[in-house]
């Protein structure tokens, strides 16, 4: 009973950038998106394919995730890494997310990051993403397209 009480308050939040760009009230280049999650390319990608989870009600970190959001952003992670493998063929993908004073957002997110050999995991400095940047409609493209052939092979 309290959780749901919880969850009840856990509506999108208009103030919260993250609660935004998750209902869209912001533009985003969303890739797949269900009743809990929207997922969207990040717009300072470090790969092409870089990809943000974010829930569409108000969370700020991951112990406040009620279980059927935490379901959800599972799901699109293992259905978007999967993409993500088929479209880019990356040596592995980074599956992180950032709490406390370090979620840049102020609200939970996870982000799904193609990585290849030689990559820092992580790198302070500014990286020249242009490329990147420039592709955002054509990688969104590819990648809803991956998606939905990956959901006939499953």
């Amino acid at each position: 009973m309290i959780a749901e009480r919880i969850v009840d308050f856990m509506l999108p939040n208009v103030e919260c950038l993250g609660c935004k760009l998750a209902n869209k009230m912001d533009p985003v280049h969303v890739i797949y998106e269900d009743a809990q999650v929207c997922c969207f390319l990040d717009i300072e990608p470090f790969n092409e394919g870089h990809t943000l989870i974010l829930p569409k009600k108000h969370f700020l970190d991951v112990e406040e995730l009620d279980p059927l959001t935490a379901n959800a952003i599972m799901k699109a992670s293992i259905k978007i890494s999967k993409a993500l493998k088929h479209l880019f063929a990356p040596d592995g993908i980074s599956v992180c997310q950032n709490g406390g004073q370090f979620n840049d957002l102020a609200h939970y997110h996870m982000h799904l990051i193609p990585r290849f050999q030689g990559q820092p995991f992580y790198n302070e400095a500014e990286i020249d993403n242009t490329k990147e940047k420039q592709n955002l409609k054509e990688t969104k493209t590819n990648l809803i397209k991956q998606l939905h052939v990956d959901q006939w092979r499953d």
